[in-house]
């Protein structure tokens, strides 16, 4: 049985953004949609339109939604459900049953970075499975006429011709991470662009190693250690066009960089030992914080 694409809505550009993104991964990986709004509302001070408003409000957003997607998506098979509890454990246990689990998170701009709330961090640093972050294009916060929230209008940059990009940290095994990001770029008929950010070991850099081997044989090692780490892969998917690059640096950088032309970033999360304390890495937070494009963060190890 096919695991669903989940998304998370809530009413919000974000979340409208999320689900409209999560439609069309949907409709690409042949896979049915199902919208989740998690209403919290019950263990919270009554607001004060009073009890009954707030529930039918928030029963309303997923059928809203969903209207508005069946309208776009005829041919998708979508359902949405409304769940009491909070946002960040519907969300996590959603993701216990996905393919792919979508929430949205609000736009600013790379330099100022873009607004991850509590619940985005939570889900992202817990679920099980892959979750993707979605921004909200700035045309996105202009009421639509009549003022009700509609989906944001289909973003060009989104076409089947930009790339994928994956971040490879060859330090630890990350075959879900590879995996997810050639599937990625098949259904897309896309490139993919590797980025394995690395630096040399010091005493290359300030010893009598560095006039001989820095930028020639090290780099050549690394690079060569990308392409047999992606060997297998390359042969589970011919179809897919593989760029790697082994580029000195902070990998989070490299990453923003390939970014500004692809149609989805994917980086990992390793688990932890501890569930209980999330983590999720200073270099996915980098990218969390500041990438424009959709980000996968895909859970290994």
């Amino acid at each position: 049985m096919a695991h669903p694409v989940f998304v998370g809505v809530d009413g919000s550009p974000a979340g409208l953004a999320a689900a409209d993104w999560g439609a069309r991964e949907a409709l690409l990986r042949e896979l049915p949609l199902r919208l989740v709004h998690a209403g919290e509302w019950p263990y919270s001070s009554v607001p004060p339109a009073g009890e009954e408003a707030a529930r039918l409000w928030s029963e309303g957003v997923p059928r809203e939604v969903t209207d508005q997607l069946r309208h776009r998506y005829p041919d998708l098979d979508i359902t949405a459900d409304h769940v009491i509890g909070l946002p960040r454990d519907v969300l996590c246990q959603a993701a216990k049953y996905a393919e792919i689990l979508v929430i949205g998170t609000a736009g600013v701009g790379r330099v100022a970075g873009f607004l991850l709330g509590s619940v985005a961090l939570a889900v992202v640093a817990r679920a099980e499975g892959p979750v993707v972050l979605v921004r909200a294009r700035p045309s996105a916060h202009r009421p639509a006429p009549g003022g009700e929230s509609e989906l944001p209008s289909p973003d060009p940059a989104a076409g089947a011709a930009s790339s994928v990009v994956l971040g490879l940290d060859l330090s630890r095994p990350c075959d879900e991470v590879i995996t997810f990001a050639f599937q990625a770029a098949a259904v897309r008929a896309a490139p993919l662009v590797v980025v394995h950010g690395w630096n040399p070991p010091p005493y290359y850099v300030y010893g009598l190693g560095a006039a001989l081997k820095f930028g020639t044989d090290l780099s050549a090692d690394e690079r060569e250690s990308v392409r047999q780490a992606l060997q297998p892969w390359r042969d589970r998917y011919p179809s897919v066009g593989v760029t790697a690059q082994a580029v000195i640096g902070e990998p989070a950088h490299h990453l923003l960089d390939a970014a500004d032309h692809a149609a989805l970033v994917v980086i990992g999360r390793r688990r932890t030992a501890l569930p209980s304390v999330p983590h999720i890495g200073h270099i996915a937070h980098a990218v969390l914080h500041h990438c424009p494009t959709p980000v996968a963060v895909v859970p290994h190890g």
